[in-house]
Parts: C-alpha cells; sequence; structure tokens
C-alpha cells in the first residue's frame, strides 16, 4: 500500500489497518497473547505495549512543538541508528504490563491519534517542518509510521512468528 499523501487517505489506512489487527488479535486466546514467541522473545501484549509507546512518544514530539520546544528524538539518550536498543528499552518498560492494560493503553492512543488527525487541517498534516522537530518531513509521515504501518508490520510479523509455532 503507498503511503498516504493526503488527509482521507492516512485516515482510510489507519482504520483499515487498526481494524485488520484488531481481527488478527480477535483470533487468539488470552494465553496466546502473553507467550513469548509473536516477535523474538516478545508477546502479542508486547507488541501493543510496543505501538502505544512509539505513539506516546509522537505526542510528546507534537506537544513539545506546540510549546516551541524541540525534543529529544527519538527518545531521550537515543539517535535514530539506536532504534534497536530504544525498541528493546521499551520491552522492558513494559514486559510486565498486563494484558488487559496494554490493549487499554493501545487502544486509547489509537483513539487519541485518529482524533488528532481527524482535528488537523490537511495543512498541518502535509506541509514539511510545520515545527522544527520535523526537520524536512510532514506530519502525516510521523503518523503513518506510528500508525497505519506500524500496525501493518505488527501483524504481519506476529503473523508468521505465530504461524511457525
Amino acid at each position: 500500500m503507498p503511503r498516504p499523501l493526503t488527509k482521507d487517505q492516512l485516515i482510510a489506512e489507519t482504520e483499515a489497518e487498526y481494524a485488520a489487527l484488531e481481527k488478527f488479535l480477535a483470533a487468539l486466546t488470552p494465553q496466546q497473547m502473553v507467550e513469548p514467541g509473536a516477535l523474538g522473545e516478545w508477546s502479542v501484549k508486547d507488541v501493543l505495549a510496543h505501538l502505544y509507546e512509539w505513539q506516546r512518544m509522537f505526542f510528546a514530539w507534537y506537544e513539545a512543538g506546540l510549546r516551541g520546544e524541540t525534543p529529544p528524538m527519538p527518545a531521550e539518550g537515543y539517535k535514530w541508528n539506536q532504534l534497536p536498543a530504544l525498541n528493546h528499552a521499551i520491552y522492558l518498560r513494559h514486559r510486565d504490563l498486563p494484558l488487559d492494560e496494554a490493549l487499554r493503553l493501545f487502544r486509547g492512543s489509537h483513539q487519541k491519534t485518529l482524533a488528532l488527525v481527524r482535528d488537523l487541517s490537511p495543512e498541518e498534516l502535509t506541509q514539511p517542518g510545520l515545527y522544527p522537530w520535523q526537520g524536512k518531513h510532514a506530519l502525516i509521515g510521523f503518523i503513518t509510521s506510528n500508525c497505519g504501518s506500524h500496525y501493518r508490520w505488527a501483524r504481519t510479523a506476529m503473523r508468521k512468528s505465530l504461524r511457525a509455532k
């Protein structure tokens, strides 16, 4: 699927990929969702916490931009070329999270992100460098990376891993 270039495309992709991920989750038992091996040592619950945490980081970047600040990106103490280490730190931070809490956080952050997308104008979504932290990129790219394409990555990777078990 090509990356969304408009607000309508972003909403459509986000909703479609979220629905596909929820359909995938609905076919799993709670036990399957907490067992390691959905993605390496991660359980399905851990993947959901990972998705939530990246959306939380996006909101921290966005809110810093609204205040005229430039946040550390992608996170304090990490550079973009250190994503494996950052993702491992996210896993360690959330690995003891109960399944129901991981689901609640993920679903809540999805709804919050979708609400923001609906509230933003097409220009705010597509204007490169609206806030200094974006560099030459538009918000639509950050949101796509933290929603639709991230949901697709998670579902595809987990389906492949769980099928191999």
